[in-house]
């Protein structure tokens, strides 16, 4: 007996939605698959429950893209609250550490300069990190939390935006990887007071920013025009080479392309695209573009 033929749509572009603070990222994306009746969807980069912001949204061949959303730059906007440190280094985790000291602000400022470049930073035991194929916030829900080690990441600012007695907030851009949560808790305890995340946002992900952005009001109420973006959204931050038909038949057959012309990117990645549409993304090597990933879409 036959399986019954799925009735879902073939979506393919990208939804920027704005995710409200309680839902967690897997969540979200089945809501908006289920709002588009999309066949296939995954998200750009997983956002806390306790967040809100951007959560980039891919649907059917724009999931081919995600990985180059997720290597862009990251903004935040987040509150930290002093005085105590939690296990889950947010407001939803049990505390662990006390203190009535209280930073001034000039020793926030004094502080900032040790967290910005490139820096080792050990990751929150409550977060999606794998550890013997198990997730790190599985293995400390269940009484077992994780000794992650330090790892390098890069924060490219960290500003302080508002300063009271118990809490200051900030603005912060970073690389892919960096918890704005191990940031608080970090920073807390050399001010000597402890902190931890109390409110978090997500203003950027990629080339993809709050400009950009959808609520899900909006999409379930009156669906924006606009609300879904063409596939090639999230390249924009990647070098792309306009080719012919003929070029483009080569690329989608896997084959490698010799690249003329002086403003052709050196090396590094790239996608090709061909009447406006993505053909191809892949990698310059040695003058050629050398295809990883092809996309199916009509041009």
């Amino acid at each position: 007996m036959n399986a019954p033929r799925s009735t879902r749509a073939e979506i393919n572009g990208w939804v920027i939605l704005d995710k409200p603070v309680g839902m967690t990222s897997t969540h979200a994306v089945a809501r908006l698959k289920r709002l588009f009746n999309a066949k296939k969807a995954g998200h750009a980069g997983t956002l806390d429950p306790l967040a809100s912001g951007i959560l980039p949204v891919a649907f059917g061949e724009a999931t081919k893209t995600v990985p180059f959303v997720q290597e862009g730059e990251k903004a935040y906007r987040f509150t930290i609250a002093w005085g105590a440190e939690s296990d889950s280094d947010d407001a939803d985790g049990t505390i662990t550490q006390q203190s009535d000291l209280r930073p001034e602000r000039d020793a926030i400022y004094a502080a900032l300069p040790q967290f910005i470049g490139t820096i080792m930073q050990r990751p929150p035991a409550f977060s999606a990190i794998k550890i013997g194929g198990e997730r790190a916030y599985d293995l400390a829900r269940d009484g077992a939390p994780p000794d992650l080690a330090p790892r390098p990441v890069t924060i490219h600012s960290l500003e302080l935006i508002a300063a009271e007695r118990d809490q200051a907030i900030f603005e912060a851009r970073c690389g892919k990887g960096t918890y704005v949560r191990a940031v608080a808790r970090d920073l807390g305890r050399a001010l000597g007071c402890y902190g931890h995340v109390a409110a978090l946002r997500r203003t950027r992900v990629g080339p993809f920013s709050e400009a950009d952005s959808v609520s899900l009001a909006q999409l379930t109420e009156e669906m924006p025009p606009d609300a879904l973006r063409r596939v090639e959204a999230g390249l924009m931050e990647v070098p792309q080479i306009i080719v012919d038909r003929t070029t483009a038949a080569r690329l989608r057959r896997g084959q490698s392309i010799l690249l003329r012309g002086q403003d052709t990117p050196m090396e590094g990645a790239a996608f090709a695209s061909c009447g406006g549409v993505v053909v191809a993304i892949g990698a310059i090597e040695h003058g050629e573009l050398v295809p990883g990933r092809v996309f199916n879409l009509p041009f």
